[in-house]
């Protein structure tokens, strides 16, 4: 829609020509009866009812209580929204109810006020005015002006500060003096009382809005407020007192806009959207009260008029002030009415007060108070005639008669098809009426209706989307819930399926394709520590066979001799090649040993005479520490090589002469003793379990055999150096025999080593275990610790007795080898059995010797019967 430009409107206004609005009546304005007299101040009434909202918006926060005492101008709420403003205390006084009161309101509502007794002191509170309001920030002005309470006073009731702050530009600022409604009188003794302090409230709002153009529009009928506005305005060109067509009612805001500027001002918008701002005079007062002198807004301006009252005029008001009160003071006369009747507001817009108690409000801008015949009586109602003169009196060119046929048939959306809410109240229809219908009337309580079920339904669609939010929150956590169930399950079944698989299948997870990855690392590396621990025990095994047998040795590798037959002699023919080789190697090394193998031979030797009958556990222990320094890692890996090609050889050999090694290894072997219980149990056992047990029982022996042989090479000086490998093996054992025999005398001969029976079992069952290896050297050391011990009992006797007791046993064993028969090893090894001696027999040197021949004898004929039973058995 095209408007008129800010210029044209400007020459428009400079010439006086002005625009017009449709419709309007001229109804008669009885003005003369209340502005005749200057405005009145009336006495102080007895109680002072303040309701806390008192304009179009929300109301404050109560923030006094009963019992209170409270000065003029003091706030009695706070505001804690944009469209909320205090109210203030009118007068100085006591808070005597805090308490629902009827207020001004068509149907007689009630709502929250503050009741205040006065004091009639009429103390002033602390005041905080902006004399100089142009140094200020406007914003603190807004502010001011929302702290100081004041609302439209022309009867909407807007907050002022709403609209004081508004972003969009504003080209015409409209000062309303027009006050188009019959009878109402108090506008126009404001400017005519009071022109000066609205100029000072013009130029604040000026000052804050910065329009381009500045009017001040008063209807033709109010001359001496025209001529008191110019004499305010003289120095202000940019000030426009304009005169308006006396017409109702021109005085609306839209119907005003519209004869000033020719804009319209659209449906559901506002005066700002078209750059016009429009307030009221009295608006305009109280702002340069508030501003300039710091005082709220606590009173305004009424006019008490009609013909039912003997004093018409206007009176400053008190808010708060009962109407009955100003009726007193207006000499209200009841004779005059058939029934009493007061009407806040014009004869147009107005209301009847159903209590005469109501407060007045800041809207309140007239009480009227009409004789018998002054206004039409409302029961006067009758059938519309359809002559459609309220159609050509509306302002807002809308259809009044169907508007009110849907509303008095509560077809409220059909009225609403037709604009309802568009109608601005005027009463102008309802004025022309020929049948006399209140129209305003259904119209409002048809608004009022639509209301209720507009927020009826803004509750219910609240109360949906609450309900519909909630089923969406609660079926969202099921489905997590269900997600998290299907997401724990899958975990399960996964971490299942792995602990089930190991790593044979992968699967899409990231995690567990990382988790088998670690577990087949953990295997891969457990598989090669047993292979080099197996490796490793072969290599022990290979040196420990190169070494010459002690006695105690020998029962403890006695347990090994129901081995498969073939096994046991490779085993044996390895032995004795990796002998040969270790003492060549040892012969050259014996220089640079000599000196730690002689102090560890003293040591070991004084060890053993002074723990002769200690327990066998802490003789173990102590030559257990002793052991491990006796050897040095390259001699080990030395000898492991040799020892490996020698056991290679050697069972290649084996296999192919099985009966010419079978007699070559029993000639060449040192007799040993075994016991008719152990060679039947070891018979017994399963191939595995005596390839274990050899290796076990062969790494015993290497560890004993290896420190028998550095302690023989440090004493080479008394000891005939051996020239073969059986000559050595038979000079070594000759000295443990009886020394087994000594130390044996309180336990049976046939009884197996306890320890090489200890770390028979461990090894057995952990076999790929550090803790395992361990454990088997030390019982090898063990082993070797009561070797030393005995050995070193035996040292003590002569040279030439040795060598003719190794004379002795070479032949009782070639003797044995020819006469023993293959059904009798286990009986003579039984008769041949040394039985307990006493210590006192054991002095005797040729008792020793005779004991230790005997023991040789009968091991080896037990040797040679448990081999030829195996070759038989095969």
């Amino acid at each position: 829609m095209n408007y008129p430009d800010f210029d044209n409107i400007i020459e428009r206004l400079n010439s006086g020509k002005l625009f017009s609005f449709p419709g309007g009546v001229h109804p008669d304005d009885k003005k003369r009866l209340s502005n005749k007299a200057a405005i009145v101040q009336p006495t102080m009434p007895d109680l002072l009812t303040l309701p806390i909202r008192q304009h179009v918006g929300s109301e404050g926060i109560c923030c006094v209580n009963v019992g209170d005492y409270v000065y003029k101008g003091q706030a009695l709420s706070n505001a804690t929204t944009p469209y909320a403003v205090p109210v203030h205390a009118p007068t100085s006084g006591h808070i005597v109810a805090i308490a629902p009161h009827v207020v001004a309101h068509p149907s007689g509502l009630t709502e929250m006020c503050v009741i205040i007794k006065p004091d009639d002191k009429d103390t002033w509170g602390e005041l905080s005015p902006l004399a100089d309001y142009t140094a200020v920030d406007k914003n603190t002005i807004v502010d001011a002006i929302c702290q100081a309470g004041i609302s439209g006073m022309g009867g909407a009731g807007f907050p002022t500060h709403i609209k004081t702050a508004t972003s969009k530009p504003v080209e015409f600022l409209v000062l309303n003096g027009v006050e188009c409604e019959p009878y109402i009188t108090a506008d126009d003794r404001l400017m005519r009382e009071h022109a000066w302090q609205i100029r000072q409230g013009l130029d604040i709002l000026a000052h804050i809005i910065e329009p381009k153009a500045i009017v001040i529009a008063v209807e033709d009928n109010k001359p001496e407020a025209i001529q008191a506005l110019n004499i305010a305005c003289q120095d202000k060109d940019a000030y426009r007192v304009v005169p308006i067509e006396t017409k109702y009612p021109a005085g609306g805001e839209k119907q005003l806009i519209q004869v000033i500027t020719g804009r319209e001002v659209p449906r559901n918008g506002l005066p700002a959207d078209i750059g016009v701002m429009m307030f009221n005079v009295g608006t305009c007062f109280a702002i340069a009260d508030a501003i300039l002198h710091g005082k709220p807004l606590i009173e305004r301006i009424v006019t008490v008029t009609g013909d039912a009252v003997a004093k018409p005029a206007n009176f400053r008001t008190l808010l708060g002030t009962p109407v009955k009160h100003l009726l007193d003071e207006a000499n209200y006369q009841v004779k005059k009415q058939t029934s009493p009747k007061v009407i806040m507001g014009g004869p147009m817009m107005g209301f009847a007060l159903a209590d005469a108690t109501i407060p007045v409000v800041k809207t309140t801008n007239c009480l009227l108070v009409p004789s018998k015949k002054e206004l039409v009586d409302d029961n006067a109602e009758r059938p519309c005639i359809r002559c459609s003169a309220c159609a050509d009196a509306c302002p807002a060119s809308l259809l009044p008669q169907q508007m009110f046929w849907h509303a008095k048939a509560k077809e409220y959306d059909k009225a609403e098809e037709y604009d309802l809410f568009d109608c601005i109240e005027c009463g102008a229809c309802a004025y022309v009426c020929p049948s006399e219908i209140p129209l305003v009337h259904y119209y409002r309580q048809a608004k009022s209706e639509i209301r209720l079920q507009r927020d009826e339904k803004n509750k219910a669609e609240k109360a949906k989307q609450r309900f519909e939010a909630r089923n969406e929150r609660l079926e969202r956590e099921k489905e997590e819930r269900e997600a998290k169930h299907r997401r724990a399950k899958e975990a399960r079944l996964a971490a299942k399926s792995n602990a089930n698989s190991g790593s044979a299948s992968p699967t899409p997870s990231t995690e567990q394709n990382s988790s088998k990855d670690k577990v087949a690392a953990a295997l891969a590396r457990a598989k090669a520590k047993k292979a080099a621990l197996q490796s490793a025990n072969s290599d022990e095994t290979s040196v420990a066979d190169a070494k010459p047998a002690s006695p105690s040795t020998a029962a403890n590798a006695g347990s090994t001799s129901s081995s498969p037959a073939d096994d046991k002699k490779a085993q044996v023919a390895a032995a004795i090649a990796r002998a040969k080789a270790k003492k060549a190697q040892k012969l050259s090394e014996s220089a640079a040993d000599a000196p730690r193998a002689d102090a560890d031979l003293s040591e070991s030797q004084s060890t053993a005479q002074t723990e002769q009958y200690a327990p066998e556990s802490k003789t173990e222990s102590l030559v257990d520490s002793k052991l491990e320094n006796a050897n040095t890692p390259a001699d080990d890996k030395k000898a492991q090589i040799a020892a490996a090609i020698a056991r290679a050889k050697a069972k290649k050999a084996a296999r192919q002469q099985q009966d010419e090694s079978s007699a070559e290894v029993v000639g060449s072997e040192l007799p040993l003793s075994q016991p008719k219980e152990d060679a039947s149990d070891t018979a017994s056992s399963t191939q595995l379990q005596d390839e274990k047990k050899a290796r076990v029982a062969a790494a015993i022996a290497k560890a004993k055999a290896k420190k028998a042989e550095l302690q023989k090479q440090q004493n080479s000086g008394n000891l005939e150096a051996p020239k073969t490998a059986s000559n050595d093996a038979e000079a070594i054992i000759e000295p443990k025999a009886d020394v087994i025999i000594n130390t044996q005398s309180e336990k049976p001969l046939d009884k197996p080593s306890s320890s090489a029976d200890k770390v028979e079992k461990e090894a057995d069952s952990e076999t790929i275990s550090n803790a395992d290896d361990k454990k088997a050297r030390i019982a090898a050391a063990v082993a070797k610790a009561k070797a030393k011990k005995r050995l070193a009992e035996a040292q003590s006797a002569q040279a030439d007795d040795e060598a003719t007791a190794n004379q002795n046993v070479q032949a009782e064993q070639q003797k044995a080898t020819e006469s023993a028969e293959p059904s009798a090893p286990t009986h003579d090894a039984e008769q041949s059995a040394p039985q307990p001696i006493s210590s006192e027999e054991t002095n005797d040197p040729a008792l020793e010797k005779k004991r230790r021949i005997a023991a040789a004898v009968a091991k080896a004929k037990a040797k040679k019967a448990a081999a030829e039973s195996e070759n038989n058995q095969s």
